[in-house]
């Protein structure tokens, strides 16, 4: 691995079983989203951003959320959503027909809008934000039309997208992360600070370190299979 090219052989086996066991729940999870969001007892809510979303509703303002395939993500909607906070979320369609129709289910029972990728989808998006909603984004994946920064120690092409949005339109921009703990079944969800607002790239840059930081402490809950560098 290049994050990790000391990692002995062992190590890196029983990484990979418990990678595969937590995606298998997240996915599970994704599937019975109605279900999994019912289950508020699980969830503990953390952090400075949770006011300041509150804040930004106060206000009548959007908000975006960022945050990474770590641990459960959408243990992150689920908070908000039971504050009254619903927020919508960005996704990528799928190929496969039945995973499609079943992911798309999933995540629309976490909170709506769900957005598609792609120009339609980021004007929806604008309305959105600018009509007071919030939208959650994923932050992690591979974007060739983007700029190379540091993620986990190596450059990775990223897209400073949400960070522009957040300047233009005046909105905070937090990060969140909805870390499992003990055998999965429960949640920390920790809503940190929002990013100061300076330029596109350093407010990434900062996003990537905070990922990539819940990353080095927890390397089993981050789906590695994003293929996130160039040649991976």
């Amino acid at each position: 691995m290049r994050v990790y090219p000391d990692m002995t052989r062992r190590k890196r086996a029983k990484l990979r079983r418990e990678i595969g066991r937590h995606m298998g729940q997240t996915l599970f999870e994704i599937y019975h989203c109605a279900e999994f969001q019912s289950r508020l007892d699980r969830f503990d809510a953390t952090g400075p951003g949770l006011a300041a979303l509150e804040d930004a509703r106060a206000q009548g303002k959007g908000a975006i959320v960022v945050s990474g395939h770590f641990g459960q993500w959408e243990a992150i909607r689920a908070v908000l959503k039971a504050r009254g906070l619903e927020s919508g979320a960005v996704y990528k369609p799928q190929t496969n027909p039945h995973y499609q129709r079943r992911l798309l289910a999933g995540i629309e029972a976490g909170g709506k809008p769900i957005l598609a990728t792609g120009r339609v989808g980021t004007k929806a998006m604008v309305r959105h934000l600018c009509s007071g909603g919030i939208i959650s984004i994923l932050l992690d994946e591979k974007y060739a039309e983007g700029v190379r920064l540091p993620f986990l120690g190596l450059p990775a092409m990223t897209s400073i997208s949400a960070a522009q949005l957040a300047l233009k339109y005046g909105l905070p921009m937090i990060p969140a992360y909805g870390t499992r703990l003990g055998d999965g079944g429960r949640f920390e969800v920790a809503f940190e600070a929002p990013i100061p607002h300076t330029d596109p790239m350093t407010m990434t840059r900062v996003f990537n370190d905070s990922l990539s930081a819940r990353i080095q402490a927890d390397p089993a809950q981050w789906y590695w299979l994003l293929r996130r560098w160039d040649g991976a």
